[in-house]
């Protein structure tokens, strides 16, 4: 009787060399992929991937192809005469409206950058102090973001209408804010500035979020104001943020397109890069060539800024 509690004893223990492995932890079982399986997970990455090859990259492939040729893409492929660098240089020295356009682009990301990127963080900071009415104020803010820009336009034709407008009518005057050259750009700038608001408000405030508290009661701590916090200790943790801004600032205004297209189709003082491609391409006077020049110009101005994006993501990832 006096044995039995240590056979019992020996019984209930595991062997040694079972219960640990030679690095003395616990034994993992890997178990491999099904059939079923890896063939699901060969559709989940092939099918985005032919996607993004086939309407992305070969479109975009083709275009800058196309840019070097002299075509009105109705004849047939035979009729595609090669003219090399000819069109780029028609873009710069022979097209009046390019550098209206460029200059209209320049003015559309200072305005996008300087204005209403840094309201829309204010923004941001004010909805992360968890007011009261904050998801209203979120829904509200965010809510021209889910529009389209050419929805936006009829939006504020309502503002804007020389004879009805609710502008004219308050101000009394008979200015016609989407007609004359000199203050349309500015009229539309208020619209999509409007829409981008809400974007960069969501974005800085995911961004908010995620800092940690102990950065803001270290701060506190040491007797520094709210806006000193902000700016010498939150605002540098959001750098990833302030990249992913930028790079979504540069390309907005690089496809502004759906706002003035809407208004005039880009003209008479709405000239953008954009407006002008769609001119050459799917106009009146059809020029597949010229047209794709000035696609690939902004494709590679948006190129640049991308990369500097990925590598910033990269180096922070290695970090």
């Amino acid at each position: 009787m006096s044995d039995l509690p240590l056979i019992q004893a020996d019984r209930a223990a595991p062997p040694l060399a079972a219960a640990a492995t030679p690095t003395g932890g616990r034994r993992r079982r890997v178990r491999l992929l099904s059939r079923t399986d890896r063939v699901v997970v060969a559709l989940m990455v092939a099918v985005p991937l032919l996607l993004v090859v086939g309407l992305v990259w070969l479109p975009a492939g083709a275009t800058v192809l196309l840019s070097g040729t002299d075509w009105d893409g109705i004849g047939p492929v035979s009729d595609i005469e090669w003219v090399g660098g000819r069109n780029y240089a028609d873009v710069v020295q022979n097209y009046p409206p390019f550098v209206p356009a460029v200059q209209n682009n320049l003015l559309w990301l200072a305005a996008l950058f300087a204005v209403a990127t840094p309201f829309g963080m204010f923004l941001a900071v004010l909805l992360d102090k968890e007011l009261r009415g904050t998801r209203f104020y979120q829904t509200a803010l965010y809510l021209p973001v889910v529009l389209s820009l050419a929805l936006i336009g009829f939006v504020w034709q309502l503002l804007y209408s020389r004879d009805q407008g609710l502008l004219n009518a308050v101000l009394g005057t008979g200015v016609d804010w989407y007609g004359d050259p000199d203050v349309n750009i500015w009229a539309v700038l208020v619209a999509a500035g409007w829409r981008h608001v809400g974007y960069i408000m969501l974005l800085y405030l995911a961004g908010l979020k995620g800092v940690d508290p102990s950065l803001r009661e270290a701060a506190a701590v040491d007797g520094a104001s709210e806006g000193r916090t902000f700016f010498k200790v939150i605002f540098p943790v959001l750098r990833p943020i302030n990249i992913i801004v930028l790079v979504v600032t540069v390309i907005e205004s690089l496809r502004a397109f759906d706002l003035v297209w809407v208004i005039n189709k880009g003209r008479n003082g709405l000239e953008l890069l954009s407006a002008l491609v769609t001119q050459n391409v799917v106009g009146e006077a059809s020029r597949i060539g010229f047209g794709s020049a000035l696609a690939t110009i902004m494709l590679v101005v948006s190129l640049l800024f991308i990369t500097v994006y990925l590598a910033t993501v990269l180096r922070e990832g290695r970090r």
